[in-house]
């Protein structure tokens, strides 16, 4: 990096304080069905809390996923060779990841 480059960013870098809050109130969830499970909850009431859990999860990474695709994956198919083909199967394999899950 040259002194009139800037370093770096992630695409997700302008809503982090958005995904930490997000990831925050998850954190929460799992000590939640931690306790769920610590009391003997009712297994359904478990289950739909994992769910709700899941969901959320879920929106979090469709979102990273989104801002990877708009920043990262965009400015590597501008630049083009070797970075744009790497950045494309790295979105394909994540898109294959969460398709599975």
């Amino acid at each position: 990096m040259t002194d009139t480059q800037a370093p770096h960013q992630h695409g997700y870098i302008h809503n982090k304080d958005a995904y930490l809050r997000r990831l925050r109130r998850i954190e929460g969830q799992a000590r939640g069905l931690q306790r769920m499970v610590e009391d003997e909850q009712y297994c359904i009431d478990i289950l739909t809390q994992v769910s709700a859990m899941t969901k959320a999860l879920q929106s979090v990474a469709l979102g990273l996923l989104d801002e990877h695709m708009n920043h990262c994956v965009v400015d590597a198919a501008k630049a083009g060779g070797h970075d744009a083909d790497v950045k494309l199967q790295e979105a394909s394999d994540a898109i294959a990841r969460l398709v599975r899950s």
